[in-house]
């Protein structure tokens, strides 16, 4: 199975990595942004990359709730 990283909306980009950098912090990476992601564990990426998708799920769900 294909997998695509491609971002649907392009102007989305910004506000995804500021979201990634914030939750990185949260999570205790800092510099996320400037690290080699392959030092990391498979654990630690996992963390960042599960915790923006709950967040966006979080997001979408409120916003059809209209709150």
């Amino acid at each position: 199975m294909a997998r695509s990283n491609r971002i649907v909306v392009p102007e989305a980009r910004m506000a995804l990595n500021q979201m990634k950098t914030e939750i990185a912090s949260e999570l205790g990476l800092t510099n996320y942004e400037g690290i080699d992601k392959g030092n990391l564990s498979s654990r630690q990426n996992g963390y960042v990359g599960g915790y923006m998708t709950k967040r966006l799920v979080e997001q979408a769900q409120r916003s059809l709730a209209g709150k």
